[in-house]
């Protein structure tokens, strides 16, 4: 699986912010919003950034949408 990339993230005085493609993708707040930054830190923000935000990629969002049983969605 590629790595996660996109993703950015402000910290706004007590919450941080997360962007994916600069679009909003999350707020984190109050001790949420601290482990993230101890954990950016520390490891992969991109990975880390997608794993809080839940936004995975998959690798077969296009192929399903090409499919013929998807076609008039």
């Amino acid at each position: 699986m590629p790595a996660p990339q996109g993703f950015d993230y402000t910290v706004r005085g007590d919450e941080v912010v997360i962007t994916h493609h600069g679009r909003p993708a999350g707020t984190l707040r109050g001790r949420r919003a601290a482990d993230f930054l101890e954990d950016v830190e520390d490891g992969d923000p991109q990975e880390i950034m997608a794993r809080m935000t839940g936004n995975y990629r998959r690798g077969n969002e296009r192929t399903a949408r090409h499919h013929p049983r998807n076609q008039h969605r």
